[in-house]
């Protein structure tokens, strides 16, 4: 089994026990690394790898939390534990609306789960620290430095994610803890920002709230017992105020209408668009997945009508494998 790459956050950005009123160690503890094998045929494999490795957070016995794209159709998953342990997992399943992944251990862990707090009460300019899996030296302490909308170019949508400040460089499945030593979020991306005519790298979290309500779903079913929202196939980028789309899904329904990237979605069902906020509120207002979706495109100077037959994008990946 290949251990996790060796590496130290810069010694200025690591937190300090004093610094905190809970045990530092012992909450960072809870955050174990992930490593996961994708089959070569998946669909998730061109875009996100047959190989993926980040970090996970203990929130039940031996339940650990990540992010979804680091187990989206994994054969085979293996959690990396602080005293050098490698414990099988298995992959209960993730949420593509929030993004989150829930893997259960095979194996005994001995990690005491990490309690969930309230990402609503947490505020910008609160000092967190960002756990990565192998404690205080694969940790950062941060601040929240932005709570806003955010929008992928995947089709995905959060209302209010969570940026913290400096970044971490091992970004995905961290666990970003509060003050009060508790789970109020996983590190999703790491993005670039302006500020003050610099740039700087933040992370985007996706808080812990949204995780409560479809916990139960994903520990028993493997994905939210609800309709699935249409999905298209569409990656897109908002560029001067137009939807423009900067690739396709093989497979996908706009594959198929034979969409290409740098056409322009102009309307969805007759109403124009003018962000990829609009492009997704729109498109998911027509009705759940399998519902048709008439988009106004611009391309090389033409502009035409399409009717797009949605999907649940879920179809297309592979399932959890049973041990």
């Amino acid at each position: 089994m290949p251990q996790l790459t060796e590496w130290k956050v810069p010694p200025a950005n690591q937190p300090r026990p004093g610094d905190y009123s809970f045990d530092l160690d012992r909450v960072l503890s809870s955050v174990v690394g992930l490593h996961s094998i994708i089959p070569a045929d998946a669909f998730s494999a061109d875009s996100l790898g047959t190989e993926r490795a980040g970090n996970g957070v203990v929130i039940d016995d031996g339940l650990v939390l990540t992010i979804g794209y680091l187990i989206t159709e994994a054969e085979s998953v293996w959690l990396h534990l602080g005293d050098g342990r490698v414990v099988e997992g298995h992959a209960l399943g993730s949420d593509s609306t929030t993004g989150f992944g829930l893997v259960q251990a095979l194996g005994r862990i001995d990690l005491d789960p990490l309690p969930l707090g309230s990402s609503a009460e947490a505020q910008i300019g609160d000092r967190v620290v960002v756990g990565g899996a192998g404690g205080r030296t694969r940790s950062v302490a941060s601040h929240i430095v932005a709570k806003q909308e955010f929008a992928g170019y995947w089709e995905y949508l959060l209302d209010q994610a969570i940026f913290t400040h400096p970044a971490h460089p091992n970004w995905g499945g961290t666990g970003m803890i509060s003050s009060r030593g508790e789970l109020i979020g996983i590190g999703s991306l790491q993005l670039e920002r302006e500020r003050e005519g610099n740039a700087e790298h933040v992370n985007m979290i996706v808080p812990i709230d949204l995780l409560k309500p479809v916990l139960d779903d994903l520990r028993k079913f493997g994905r939210v017992n609800q309709p699935a929202r249409p999905w298209l196939g569409i990656l897109s980028a908002e560029i001067e105020n137009k939807v423009v789309v900067v690739g396709i899904s093989a497979k996908g329904p706009a594959a198929r209408a034979e969409l290409k990237a740098g056409d322009v979605i102009l309307a969805v069902n007759g109403e124009k668009v003018a962000s990829q906020t609009q492009f997704y509120r729109k498109l998911w207002s027509l009705g759940p997945a399998g519902v048709d979706v008439p988009l106004t495109v611009y391309h090389e100077g033409v502009t035409f009508d399409v009717v797009l037959a949605s999907t649940d994008r879920t179809r297309l990946l592979k399932g959890p494998r049973l041990h």
